[in-house]
Parts: structure tokens; sequence; C-alpha cells
């Protein structure tokens, strides 16, 4: 039986449910040959369909990333000039479940995460730079090119993204990036509401930890 009628539009359905449950059953049962069905329709022309099949797979990153890893040129080619903000936030969403395995695919499209970091929603901006994190914590090299970007984006977001952004970004530090990214922390504390400091606090402690550390 086809794994694809499972999906929420073809139960005529408008939420998440069906492809939550679907996403679980899969990443449950490791049920590859269902994955792999469920992605072939990343290409679906009906936009119900690619998008819900989508969902699934995102939803299976959340739960065994390794499952969806190899799939990840394909949400890369989904992402580059894709004008459907649900398409770009879907994409995202599956490429921040997989970053830290597939660094090295995902290097060369930097420029392009960048672009739907800064034009995306708020959900499409968290996944961006955690995939941005991921990627630079993976070598000295990666972490070289992409670290400034990360620093001037915690120098500009909001006050009130400040903290989760850091607390996504704290895994590419280390002890030569950071006093950097310690004084910008403390330089953004001056502006955000006090309930808003103490996970931004902790963030700094443990960039402290690791400058002693490594």
């Amino acid at each position: 039986m086809s794994v694809l009628n499972r999906i929420a539009s073809f139960q005529g359905r408008r939420d998440e449910v069906p492809n939550q449950e679907l996403a679980r059953d899969l990443a449950q049962s490791r049920n590859e040959q269902g994955i792999q069905e469920i992605a072939k329709n990343l290409w679906n022309e009906n936009r119900d369909i690619q998008s819900d099949c989508l969902k699934v797979l995102y939803e299976i990153g959340y739960l065994a990333p390794e499952l969806i890893a190899d799939h990840v040129n394909e949400f890369l080619k989904l992402l580059i000039n894709n004008k459907n903000r649900s398409i770009v936030w879907g994409t995202m969403a599956a490429l921040s479940s997989i970053a830290a395995i597939k660094a090295d695919e995902i290097f060369p499209h930097v420029e392009q995460i960048k672009h739907a970091l800064k034009g995306g929603s708020v959900i499409t901006r968290n996944n961006g730079v955690k995939i941005l994190a991921d990627v630079a914590a993976a070598r000295d090299d990666y972490r070289e090119a992409i670290f400034p970007y990360l620093l001037e984006h915690l120098k500009t977001c909001r006050p009130k993204e400040v903290t989760q952004h850091a607390e996504r970004i704290i895994i590419a530090v280390n002890a030569s990036t950071s006093r950097r990214f310690i004084q910008v922390l403390e330089k953004r504390m001056r502006e955000m509401r006090s309930e808003w400091t103490f996970r931004l606090k902790k963030v700094i402690k443990e960039a402290e930890s690791r400058a002693a550390t490594m």
C-alpha cells in the first residue's frame, strides 16, 4: 500500500496531524522505501502534495535525521530560487535537522541559506541560523567563513531573537571566537528586557567555558 495515501491532502485534511503521524510511523519503522516514495513527491506538480511530503520529511528529520540525510541535495534544489514561502519554510526546517551531518554538502550553498534567512519568516530565520551554526561547527574553515556573518546577525536581529539565536550559534563558538561572541551578547543585553536576559547569561557562561577548555 502506498504511504502517499496517508498524507493530509489525500485525507481531505488541512491540519498537520496526518503528516505528523505518518512521519512518526516511518521513523519508528525506519521504512526507507516509504520515505523514498515521499521524497520522490517533493517534485509533484500538485502543490498540496508537494507541501505535505516536505512536511512529512522534516517531521522525520526531527525524530531521526539520518533517515532523510541522503535527500540533502533535493532539499537544496527546492530552496534555490523558490518563491513559495511555505516550501522555503519547510526546506529550511528539513535542512536544519540534518546540517550537522551534511555540512559538506550544505556549505557550498551558504549564500542561498543566508538569502532565505534574510527574507524569511521567524521560523525560517531560526532554522537558517541553526543550519549556518551547525555547518560552521563542522570544520575550522567553515567556521572562518560563516562565523562573521553569524556575529553580524546577532548585532542586528531583533532584541527578542538574540537569546534564541545565540543558543543556536553557541555550538560554533570555540576559543578563537568566544571573545567576540561574548562582546556582542553583552552589548545586546543592554537593550533587552530583564526577563529575556536570564537564558542569555547562561549562553555567555557556556561561551566562557568553551574559551577556557578549547
